[in-house]
């Protein structure tokens, strides 16, 4: 049977949003030292995220601070793997940090507290850790690669099969962290230049093959193939 994939998309023809007014003390209510990484875990606190895989990265990098900041809730599934991922982290001395009371789907206020979307978060991420074990496609990949940030991924079933082979840069994992993943991460964050260099290229082949653009194209040959 004759079959067409259609990917998940983002408008990559809209330059992403910057720090403005609103977000730019986004890092002051995390409560990060100006030294310290602010490093985004933006999924849920699910099982198949693999966020073991982000703790155990982060845990071996040589940074001022080793946190992680969750953005989503860690109640989807039960509470047992939150549970499980605080021990992992206590053990690994990684300070494992939920923040979905300070990020919402839209900004607004709560109790008299800023809120903030989670596109306030991204431009302010040095790292996004996406180490998920599997996927539907990847939206917060591409969200990471929307906003040119340093990205860390497991090499999940769709993503070596629809996103890999097109010629990405990131940080990749295979189900664990390896010395490579690690000493590459610790070389990328002292260098914001190539990191720059390395978002530049993703964007560009985001555009190419995740555009809606390209949604339209494909669906427009399907369309006109009935």
């Amino acid at each position: 049977i004759a079959s067409e994939v259609i990917p998940n998309v983002h408008d990559f023809a809209t330059p992403p949003p910057e720090v403005d007014s609103y977000n730019q003390d986004f890092r002051e209510a995390l409560n990060l030292e100006p030294d310290e990484l602010f490093i985004l875990q933006p999924t849920r606190v699910i099982q198949r995220k693999g966020i073991e895989m982000a703790l155990g990265l982060v845990s071996r990098l040589d940074i001022p601070k080793k946190q992680i900041f969750i953005t989503h809730q860690a109640s989807d599934e039960g509470l047992e793997y939150w549970r499980w991922l605080k021990r992992e982290a206590g053990m690994v001395r990684v300070d494992l940090k939920l923040v979905d009371h300070l990020i919402h789907t839209e900004r607004s206020t709560a109790n008299g507290h800023k809120i903030y979307s989670l596109w306030d978060a991204y431009p302010h991420a040095d790292l996004v850790t996406y180490p998920s074990i599997y996927e539907g496609f990847g939206n917060a990949l591409l969200e990471a690669i929307y906003f040119n940030r340093l990205i860390v991924i497991n090499r999940y079933p769709v993503y070596n099969a629809d996103i890999g082979p097109l010629g990405f840069e990131f940080i990749e994992l295979d189900g664990f962290v390896d010395d490579g993943a690690v000493e590459k991460a610790q070389a990328l964050l002292a260098d914001p230049e190539q990191v720059k260099e390395m978002a530049k290229k993703n964007y560009a082949l985001a555009q190419e093959y995740f555009s809606y653009e390209v949604l339209e194209k494909k669906l427009r040959t399907i369309l006109s193939n009935f």
